[in-house]
């Protein structure tokens, strides 16, 4: 998928938003920060407000307009957007990444599969012992009745 570095429509807004922000949340240093449950939601938030700023400058809209479409504030848009943050910073490295083509869309989206292809793996893993639990019950309570008889 190419990846407009100056997105001229919406669609082009959110398809660098989105880069912007997968490109960063693969990061190893982010994935790392992102270990601590407790850091999670808040640096998840912090990115995604982080490289929607950044997609939506890129694209020629103003602070204000930028802050109210995202439903933050001029100077938390600001912050971000300068890098005085470390969302910021991290996303306007991803940024630069992008706009050198050092960062491989192709592989990135192939993580992204992986990602969620483990996820689905362990899911189903879950449901299976589950039915295995449920199942050697019914055996059990089978047996007992077999027993009786």
């Amino acid at each position: 998928m190419e990846v407009p570095i100056v997105p001229k429509s919406r669609k082009e807004i959110h398809q660098l938003e989105t880069m912007l922000l997968i490109g960063t949340l693969l990061q190893p240093k982010v994935l790392e920060i992102i270990k601590d449950p407790v850091e999670k939601l808040t640096w998840v938030d912090s990115l995604a407000v982080a490289a929607g700023a950044l997609a939506r400058e890129k694209a020629g809209m103003i602070v204000s307009e930028i802050a109210e479409e995202l439903g933050r504030t001029e100077q938390t848009i600001r912050k971000h957007l300068k890098g005085e943050t470390k969302a910021g910073e991290f996303v306007r490295e991803t940024y630069g990444l992008l706009k050198k083509g050092e960062l491989n869309l192709g592989d990135l989206g192939t993580q992204v599969e992986l990602i969620s292809a483990k996820e689905k793996v362990k899911k189903l893993e879950e449901e299976v012992k589950d039915l295995e639990e449920k199942l050697n019950k019914v055996k059990d309570t089978l047996k007992k009745l077999l027993d009786e008889l």
